[in-house]
């Protein structure tokens, strides 16, 4: 159950930001027993693999900040982010400190399929958000969207890897302020447009 929950938080956040959850299980593999990777995905605590992940989360980081650049870098998440789910999905679920049964162990694509479609959805609905969000809002909402993303990526991380149960509570957060948010931008569009007609 709480591998479960572990995966679904850690694939989830990768939706969001593709490098904060495997930075995280890859530092937690190399130097602590909290994760402890199967052979197949060791290399996701290994040094390579963790620095060239920090490089990647600064770019992304700076880049998911700027209006219309943010969209494109989106474009290029489509393949990361579904992927790097994935790929955590697999390796965290076959964890032997997660998971004490062994077929998740010797099914390692089962983690990896909920993982690309875990993080697949999360991620359509950034990249569906993104444009008209920037579009309403002249361009401001895209480094305030980075950043609550990023954060919660963060969050979700961490809550999935400490405390799985929260994973439930944090997603529902989630979808429930997705859903706020859609409206409001679709009224603000719509209020824009009226006052255009108007004028």
């Amino acid at each position: 159950m709480f591998a479960l929950l572990t995966g679904l938080g850690l694939t989830a956040a990768a939706g969001l930001n593709a490098y904060i959850p495997f930075l995280i299980v890859g530092v937690l593999d190399r130097f602590t027993s909290v994760i402890d990777l199967p052979t197949g995905f060791s290399w996701i605590g290994s040094w390579w693999a963790i620095t060239i992940a920090a490089l990647l989360l600064i770019s992304e980081v700076v880049l998911d900040k700027i209006p219309a650049v943010d969209s494109v870098n989106d474009m290029a998440g489509t393949i990361i982010r579904p992927l790097t789910g994935g790929v955590i999905g697999a390796g965290v679920q076959a964890s032997s400190h997660l998971d004490h049964s062994s077929f998740m162990q010797e099914h390692s694509w089962i983690g990896f399929v909920g993982g690309l479609v875990i993080a697949g959805i999360m991620h359509s609905g950034k990249t569906a958000v993104r444009p008209v969000a920037n579009v309403s809002t002249g361009g401001v909402a895209a480094p305030v969207l980075s950043v609550t993303e990023d954060v919660s990526s963060l969050f979700l991380s961490l809550a999935a890897i400490f405390i799985p149960i929260l994973v439930v509570v944090i997603l529902a957060l989630m979808a429930w302020a997705g859903y706020v948010l859609v409206r409001r931008i679709r009224r603000f569009t719509r209020r824009s447009r009226n006052a255009e007609a108007l004028t």
